[in-house]
């Protein structure tokens, strides 16, 4: 079952993304804001290649530093909220920012097991699949399970042909290709320009931390990867446990790099996925750049060998 949480029960239903009068729809999104004018932005910005990183209706840093880079790409006041002109941008995309998925037999088959919390339980999987429907429908349409519940109250998951509501991401466009990728660690964002240096996509980014801080510098696109499996070698990992060994990891979206490994001039660092995508941009990373997986992948069909990227603090 899909239940929404009593935490949310004082908030204006987010099934009102679509349905909010003109003044509603107008209102400012700041800091702390919450609901369903939040969850809209948060869909029209994805939509227009900003990623939010993973929706759940409130404005937090992510959210942030997509509008910041929205309102920069289009000579707006760069503010980090929502202000009228933004919102008249955003706007321009009139498509639905719900729509209506109908539960598969598939969907429900999976199979869906528990993904071990170590390397050696990990190795003993012969895939590294989803642990349950709500998290393969989150990273399908780019929200976080809780954000599903509050959409869906009272609705279950394991019902073939149960309706649901969801954010309608189905329809972005496919991004051009990159001629350069700037990753930016104080920012945590990652950026797809053009070959004039012109930014046209964004997406909120883990980069590192003081015990593996990024390689700053000018690097470049080795190759490219999807559905990699994971070599784990704890010689590398500074808070590696005592008595781990090397493991091989097979592929999947709960794989330690995720759906896609985007390998780099510098060895042993990549662009890769996640299997938590609640934390990208909330936590540090081992160095590697890491994004969701269904942002990742967007960026796997932008760039190519050869493409520069540039690492900086």
């Amino acid at each position: 079952m899909l239940v929404a949480s009593s935490v949310y029960a004082a908030e204006p239903s987010l099934s009102a993304a679509d349905t909010l009068s003109a003044a509603q729809r107008a209102q400012p999104v700041v800091p702390k804001s919450r609901g369903p004018h939040v969850l809209r932005a948060q869909v029209l910005l994805d939509r227009a290649h900003f990623s939010p990183g993973e929706m759940d209706g409130a404005y937090g840093g992510n959210m942030r530093q997509a509008i910041r880079g929205f309102q920069k790409l289009h000579q707006l006041t760069v503010s980090g909220t929502i202000d009228a002109a933004t919102w008249r941008e955003l706007e321009r995309d009139q498509a639905p920012v719900l729509d209506v998925y109908s539960i598969t037999a598939k969907d429900v088959a999976g199979p869906y097991k528990p993904v071990p919390a170590d390397m050696a339980g990990k190795a003993k999987l012969p895939a590294l699949g989803y642990a349950s429907l709500a998290e393969a429908l989150g990273e399908r349409f780019h929200c976080s399970p809780e954000l599903l519940r509050r959409l869906n109250p009272g609705k279950n998951l394991s019902q073939v042909g149960e309706h649901l509501l969801v954010p309608n991401v189905a329809i972005i466009k496919p991004l051009p290709k990159a001629a350069s990728v700037l990753v930016d660690a104080k920012e945590g964002t990652l950026t797809l320009l053009d070959a004039g240096g012109m930014p046209f996509a964004q997406f909120p980014a883990s980069t590192g931390s003081k015990h593996d801080p990024l390689p700053e510098g000018r690097w470049t696109v080795l190759g490219v990867a999807t559905n990699p499996e994971y070599r784990y070698n704890p010689k590398l990992f500074w808070d590696a446990k005592a008595g781990e060994t090397k493991a091989r990891i097979a592929p999947g979206p709960n794989n330690p790099v995720g759906l896609a490994w985007i390998e780099l001039s510098i060895d042993h660092y990549g662009i890769h996925g996640t299997p938590e995508p609640g934390k990208i941009g909330k936590t540090q990373s081992h160095g590697c750049i890491r994004l969701t997986n269904w942002d990742v992948m967007q960026v796997v069909r932008a760039v190519g060998r050869g493409a520069a990227v540039l690492l900086q603090a």
